[in-house]
């Protein structure tokens, strides 16, 4: 199960919970490899608002997900794909940042 986490800083509540809510589907579509089909419902996004520090963008957006090969091969396409998406859409972030952390992972099921 990705997880995706946008730190903000001076960002309209309403903007960022339409775009949490639009980047499930196209977080499910760029992770998808092999016979994992990933389907939006499987994506977590969480809205973190910033106080003080000093982000390098507006907007943040850090993606964790499991290391798999296809991933890995794509990892900065995937970042760039993701973030071109959201600074098309959503003008009003400005410059938006994008990781993605690629991991072993364990989980509770």
């Amino acid at each position: 199960m990705p997880t995706v986490n946008i730190f903000s800083k001076n960002t309209s509540q309403e903007e960022l919970n339409e775009l949490s809510l639009d980047l499930k589907p196209l977080i499910a579509k760029k992770l998808t490899c092999g016979n994992i089909k990933l389907t939006p419902e499987e994506v977590s996004v969480r809205i973190i608002y910033i106080e003080g520090g000093n982000m390098i963008g507006k907007v943040e957006i850090e993606i964790k997900a499991h290391a798999f090969k296809e991933r890995i091969e794509k990892q900065d396409g995937i970042c760039n794909e993701v973030r071109e998406y959201i600074m098309d859409k959503y003008k009003s972030l400005g410059d938006v940042r994008v990781w993605l952390v690629l991991s072993e992972l364990g989980h509770s099921w």
